[in-house]
């Protein structure tokens, strides 16, 4: 099967009740990882590539290798992975074109920081392009807090989605998919201590989720595909890890699964995971240096990494996104 567009997954999606997962890939043990755990579980995937890891890796040698997982579930497995390559949060006209030419199945225009007039401009160029070439566009409404590609969002910046705007963005701009900010954020620090309560426990609980607007957003457009972005949980077993071997990440706290897996089986078509592998990675091979200071081989800590990654991924297919079995 070649790589394909969303637009069937997320039909599929929205009528099952599940959701796709959107992981950030930047090296090849990541997409080993990821894709592997797909293969085993029979799950649709959506590899998304930003800007920054498109900078550190290469478009060519990424493609390259995602063209390699998709060989490599025909051969291995005996059936046809979809797979779907994203950008993720492109910031010009000009980045989503050279991903449109250059390969890439679906785009993200993220102009959600500007005007509303002028996100919707930006996203319609970007729309008329890509659906001329057969590509699909996610775009974004609202604004998420945290660290996106080394971009960062104040919480007290930050707003939440208008359900009152999105009939009217998705009908001027053709849109295929539109994120939406539900109290969702970027990076491993997704809230601060003070946006938080402790449980009897001390530990962080984060402040829930805004289900109203999502089902305000559902009403407005139905069957129309909706996306989580900074979505992921942050396990407390790999921050603690990194904590114990050298790191320094105190109150990492992410999204609770149960509330993903609510959203999940509403509108939500598509929740992206941006940090948890990279949490799974770190901690592995900081824990790896740490029993075998002596080792210099990086096969030596990356295999336990992408063992990591495949373990992570196979969960949240099966129990965030329920996903597992829909390819």
């Amino acid at each position: 099967m070649a790589i394909v567009t969303t637009k069937d997954m997320f039909a599929k999606a929205y009528n099952g009740g599940y959701a796709i997962g959107a992981f950030n890939v930047n090296n090849m043990e990541i997409i080993q990882g990821i894709t592997e755990a797909a293969i085993e579980l029979k799950a649709p995937l959506i590899l998304q590539v930003s800007k920054g890891a498109r900078n550190y890796a290469k478009h060519v040698y990424l493609m390259k290798l995602i063209e390699a997982a998709v060989q490599d579930a025909e051969q291995t497995a005996g059936f046809d992975l979809p797979i779907c390559v994203h950008l993720d949060h492109g910031d010009s006209f000009e980045l989503c074109k050279s991903c449109i030419d250059g390969g890439f199945t679906s785009v993200m225009i993220d102009k959600s920081g500007e005007s509303f007039e002028d996100n919707i401009k930006i996203t319609k160029q970007v729309v008329e392009y890509a659906h001329d070439h057969g590509v699909v566009v996610e775009a974004e409404l609202g604004t998420l807090a945290g660290v996106e590609d080394e971009v960062k969002v104040k919480a007290e910046d930050s707003s939440y989605t208008r359900p009152e705007d999105v009939q009217e963005f998705v009908e001027r701009t053709g849109c295929d998919s539109l994120a939406i900010a539900i109290g969702t954020s970027h990076g491993a620090y997704k809230f601060t201590a003070a946006q938080c309560t402790r449980d009897a426990n001390g530990k962080l609980v984060p402040p829930p989720l805004r289900f109203d607007i999502l089902e305000e957003v559902s009403k407005r457009l139905p069957g129309f595909p909706i996306v989580l972005h900074g979505s992921s949980s942050v396990p407390q077993e790999f921050v603690d890890k990194i904590n114990k071997f050298g790191g320094k990440m105190p109150d990492a706290v992410g999204i609770p699964e149960e509330q993903l897996r609510k959203a999940a089986s509403m509108a939500v078509c598509k929740i992206n995971i941006d940090s948890d592998l990279r949490l799974a990675l770190t901690a592995c091979i900081r824990e790896h240096f740490a029993e075998h200071p002596d080792h210099f081989d990086p096969r030596q800590y990356l295999k336990p990494g992408r063992e990591a990654i495949k373990a992570m991924v196979e969960h949240k297919l099966v129990n965030v996104l329920g996903c597992d079995g829909k390819a």
